[in-house]
C-alpha cells in the first residue's frame, strides 16, 4: 500500500478490430471515491480512483455495450461500490460479481441478485473475500439463484481442488487464463488439471491474458495458451479487459490493444463473436442484442 501503483490511461487507443454489437467486457472494476467506498483493512494494495465515467468512455472507444463489474479484493465484502456502479449502468447492460460470506442473510443475497449480481468471486492472489475452505458453503447458498463461482487462483490450485470444484452444485469460471502462466509446460500438474476440467460443460475460462505473460508487453507469449483454451471450450470462453488494470507497477495496458490482441488469438469471426457476444449473454443472462 505504498501508492506506487499506476493509474489507468487517460485515453484508450481505438482498436483496429472494434467489438461487434452486443459485446461484453466480462471483467472490470470500479474504484472510489475512497470517502464514499472505504477500502478494507488488511488489503494487499490501494488503487487510484477509477470512475464509472472513465470506464464508459473506454468502453465506447472499444465499441462494447455490456459489462460485468467484478468486486475487487480491496473492498472485501462491502459490495456497494460494485453494485452502485451496476445500478448506474442499468441491469439491461450490466452485471456484477460480488464477494459474500457463507452466512449472508437471505434478504441481502436476494437484493444482490435483484441488483444484477450473478456470481461470487474467490481470489487468493490478493487479500479479500471468503477463503477457499468456504467454497462449498457459499456455493450451496447461491445455487438456488443460478449463480456461479469465479476463482482467481494459481494454476496449481485447480489440481489441489479438483475433487472439490467438480462437486460444487454451480458452474465455475476460471479467471485470468485459469492462472496459467504463458510458457508453462502443458504437462505441468496445474495446467493438466485445468485442461481436464474444461472438458466438463460446468467449467468456463476467462481470456484476459496480459497477467499471464512472462515476457511482458506486448504479451505475444500468451497466444499459444489463449488458443489452446479457446479450442478446448469454444462455447465457454469469455473475455475481459481487467480495466483499470489494478496493482500494476510498470507498463499500463491499453484496452484497444488488448481487444486487438484477442483478435490475433481468435481470427475466426464466428468464434470472435461467440466469445464477445454469445457466450457472455448465456453466462450472465443478457437478452438478445436487440434488447439492449
Amino acid at each position: 500500500m505504498d501508492g506506487t501503483y499506476l493509474r489507468q490511461r487517460d485515453r484508450t487507443g481505438p482498436p483496429a478490430h472494434p467489438a461487434p454489437p452486443g459485446s461484453c467486457d466480462c471483467h472490470a472494476h470500479i474504484f472510489g471515491p475512497e470517502a464514499a467506498y472505504p477500502y478494507a483493512d488488511g488489503r494487499s494494495y490501494t488503487p487510484p480512483d477509477a470512475s464509472r465515467e472513465e470506464y464508459l468512455t473506454m468502453l465506447a472507444t472499444l465499441g462494447i455495450e455490456r459489462m460485468v463489474i467484478v468486486q475487487p479484493s480491496v473492498l472485501g465484502f462491502d459490495n456497494r461500490c460494485t453494485t452502485d456502479a451496476v445500478a448506474s449502468f442499468g441491469t439491461r447492460r450490466a452485471r456484477s460479481i460480488v464477494m459474500i460470506p457463507p452466512d449472508i442473510p437471505e434478504p441481502e443475497l436476494q437484493a444482490l441478485h435483484d441488483g444484477g449480481a450473478r456470481g461470487v468471486r474467490f481470489i487468493t492472489t490478493s487479500n479479500g473475500g471468503a477463503s477457499l475452505d468456504q467454497l462449498q458453503a457459499v456455493a450451496a447458498r447461491i445455487a438456488p439463484l443460478g449463480w456461479y463461482i469465479q476463482m482467481y487462483v494459481p494454476a496449481q490450485t485447480w489440481a489441489d481442488l479438483t475433487t472439490v470444484v467438480q462437486g460444487l452444485p454451480v458452474a465455475v469460471v476460471m479467471d485470468h487464463m485459469a492462472g496459467i502462466e504463458a510458457g508453462q509446460a502443458e504437462n505441468a500438474e496445474g495446467s493438466t488439471a485445468v485442461f481436464r476440467l474444461l472438458e466438463s460443460d460446468r467449467f468456463w475460462v476467462k481470456l484476459s491474458g496480459y497477467r499471464a505473460s512472462i515476457a511482458g508487453y506486448p504479451y505475444a507469449d500468451v497466444a499459444p495458451l489463449a488458443r489452446r483454451l479457446a479450442a478446448l471450450a469454444p462455447d465457454r470462453c469469455v473475455w475481459g479487459t481487467d480495466w483499470p488494470h489494478p496493482n500494476m507497477h510498470e507498463h499500463m495496458p491499453d484496452d484497444g490493444e488488448l481487444l486487438d490482441l484477442l483478435a490475433t488469438w481468435i481470427p475466426d469471426k464466428a468464434q470472435w463473436r461467440r466469445i464477445l457476444v454469445d457466450n457472455p449473454a448465456r453466462l450472465y443472462g443478457f437478452t438478445s442484442v436487440g434488447g439492449i
